[in-house]
C-alpha cells in the first residue's frame, strides 16, 4: 500500500507596517509559532512582534502552487489579523472548540483566547496565573511558555510557566487556575503535552527534566474538582541526560550533560512515543511505557557551522510530527533548513538506538531507504506544523528581508517538494523545486 504526501513549505515573512512606531529594528523578528486546526482548513500564526493571524490554508496552498514567484498573500482573505502590541511566543487551537485560538508569551502571565468568528481585537477570555509573593513581599514574575487544550472539554485550558508550574483553568468558574501541577523546582517548563486520553500531562523543563502528572491522582477525577489543593507533585520525574547516558554508543562519542528541552510532542500514529528536542539541536524519542530513550538524532553543534547562538536564544524551536508513519520534522539549530526524521517505532529506523548501520547485513534496497533527510532553506526555521490530513509541512522562519507593506505578515514561498511515504516500507523521497 502506497500513500503520497505532498508537503509545501512556506516561509512566514515579517514585513514593515504602516504603524511603524510599534516596530523598531529589534522587533524585526519572524514567526514564533504556527498551528493547524483539526481539519487543516485554517492555519494560525504568531510573531515575536505581536501579530496574530488566521490564514485560509487552501488559499495559501493555491498560491504556493502558482508558477509566479513570490506571490504576496491577500490580507483581505485573512480570517483574523491582529497586532496585539506584545510579544507572542505560542499559539494553539482549542481542540474541542475550533472557533477559538489561544496565545501567550514568556513575558506575560495571561492567556488570551480569541473567537475567530468575531471581528474584534479584544479576546473573548483572558486567563491569568495566581500571584506569588517573594519572602520580601514583592510579586514573583511569571511568564507562560506553552498552551494545551483537552480534546473533549473546551473549558479546560493548560499552560506551563517560567516558575516550574503547570496551570489548569476551568473557564466556567474563574479566570484563575483551579489546579497547579508543581515540579518541586522553579525551573521554566518550556513545553507541555497532554496524553491522548486526557488523564496524564507531560512537561519538559529548561534544566533537562521530563515530568508526568496523573490528573486522576488515584481518586478518579478529584484532581479537577478539588480547589483546596493547589499544588500537585509529579508522578514521575526523569533526568533526560541520565537516560541518554545509558545508550552506550552515544556515551562513547559524546559528553552527556543536562541540556534545555525546547519541546516535547506525542506521536499521533504511535501515542507511546514522546519526541523531545534539545537546545543543541538533538532530537529523540522517549518510550513512555518502558521509560527509555529509543531514538536519537544528533546533528553537528551550531558552533561548528558558525551559527549565531545569540539569535537562537530568542526562540524555542517547535517541531512537529507528521500525522502518519512516525516522521518528525524539526528546524535545524546550526544551519538554515529542516530535518525530516524517521522515528518509526522499531529497529528499522535509522535513528533507533539499536539500529545497525551495516550494508552487508541488509538487502541493498532496504539499506538505501533507511535515511533521514535534510532540506536546506534560505532562512533559519523556528517552528513547524504538519497538516493533520495530508501531511503538508508549514515552517516559520527567524528573519526575512524587510519589505514595505501595509500589513504585518505575509507568506512567501521558499520551497515546495513532494514527500512520498510508503506506509509499509517507511521510505521517503524528496523532489525539490525552488522559486526565486
Amino acid at each position: 500500500m502506497e500513500s503520497h504526501v505532498k508537503p509545501i513549505l512556506i516561509g512566514l515573512t515579517m514585513l514593515r507596517i504602516g504603524v511603524i512606531s510599534f516596530l523598531s529594528e529589534c522587533l524585526w523578528k519572524g514567526i514564533s509559532a504556527v498551528d493547524f486546526d483539526n481539519k487543516g482548513i485554517y492555519l494560525v500564526s504568531v510573531t515575536k512582534s505581536g501579530c496574530l493571524t488566521v490564514h485560509d490554508f487552501e488559499t495559501l496552498y493555491c498560491q504556493s502552487n502558482d508558477l509566479l514567484p513570490r506571490l504576496n498573500e491577500d490580507e483581505s482573505k485573512h480570517l483574523m489579523h491582529l497586532y496585539l502590541q506584545r510579544q507572542l511566543d505560542v499559539v494553539r487551537w482549542n481542540l474541542a472548540n475550533q472557533d477559538e485560538v489561544a496565545c501567550t508569551s514568556v513575558k506575560s502571565n495571561e492567556v488570551l483566547i480569541f473567537d475567530i468568528g468575531y471581528i474584534s481585537s479584544k479576546p473573548v477570555d483572558v486567563l491569568r496565573t495566581r500571584c506569588n509573593l517573594s519572602v520580601l513581599g514583592s510579586e514573583v514574575y511569571k511568564g507562560l511558555c506553552d498552551i494545551a487544550f483537552m480534546t473533549t472539554d473546551d473549558s479546560r485550558v493548560i499552560a506551563s510557566d517560567t516558575h516550574g508550574v503547570v496551570n489548569i483553568w476551568d473557564r466556567r468558574k474563574s479566570p484563575l487556575p483551579c489546579l497547579e501541577l508543581i515540579t518541586g523546582s522553579h525551573n521554566t517548563l518550556n513545553s507541555i503535552q497532554p496524553h491522548v486520553e486526557n488523564q496524564t500531562i507531560f512537561g519538559a523543563s529548561k534544566d533537562g527534566n521530563i515530568y508526568m502528572w496523573d490528573l486522576r491522582g488515584g481518586r478518579t477525577s478529584v484532581a479537577f474538582q478539588c480547589h483546596n489543593e493547589t499544588g500537585h507533585p509529579p508522578l514521575v520525574s526523569l533526568k533526560l541526560a541520565s537516560m541518554l547516558a545509558k545508550i552506550r554508543s552515544l556515551k562513547a562519542q559524546s559528553d552527556i550533560v543536562p541540556k534545555e528541552i525546547h519541546s516535547i510532542d506525542l506521536d499521533p500514529s504511535c501515542p507511546y512515543q514522546l519526541a523531545f528536542h534539545l537546545d543543541d539541536g538533538w532530537s529523540g524519542v522517549l518510550d513512555i511505557y518502558n521509560l527509555r530513550v529509543t531514538h536519537v538524532h544528533c546533528p553537528p553543534p551550531a558552533w561548528l557551522n558558525g551559527a549565531s547562538i545569540s539569535t537562537d536564544l530568542l526562540y524555542l524551536r517547535k517541531p512537529s510530527w507528521l500525522p502518519t508513519s512516525s516522521i518528525y520534522v524539526v528546524g535545524s539549530s546550526s544551519v538554515s533548513g529542516i530535518h525530516i526524521l524517521d522515528f518509526y517505532p522499531d529497529t528499522s529506523s535509522p535513528s533507533h538506538v539499536d539500529y545497525i548501520d551495516d550494508p552487508q547485513s541488509l538487502p541493498e534496497i532496504n539499506h538505501k531507504r533507511k535515511q533521514n533527510i535534510f532540506v536546506p532553506l534560505s532562512e533559519g526555521v523556528t517552528t513547524c506544523a504538519s497538516h493533520p490530513l495530508n501531511g503538508t509541512i508549514i515552517a516559520g522562519t527567524k528573519l526575512f528581508q524587510l519589505v514595505s507593506a501595509a500589513f504585518y505578515c505575509m507568506l512567501g514561498m521558499e520551497y515546495s517538494w513532494q514527500l512520498f511515504c510508503r506506509a509499509k516500507e517507511k521510505t521517503c523521497e524528496i523532489k525539490e523545486r525552488t522559486f526565486t
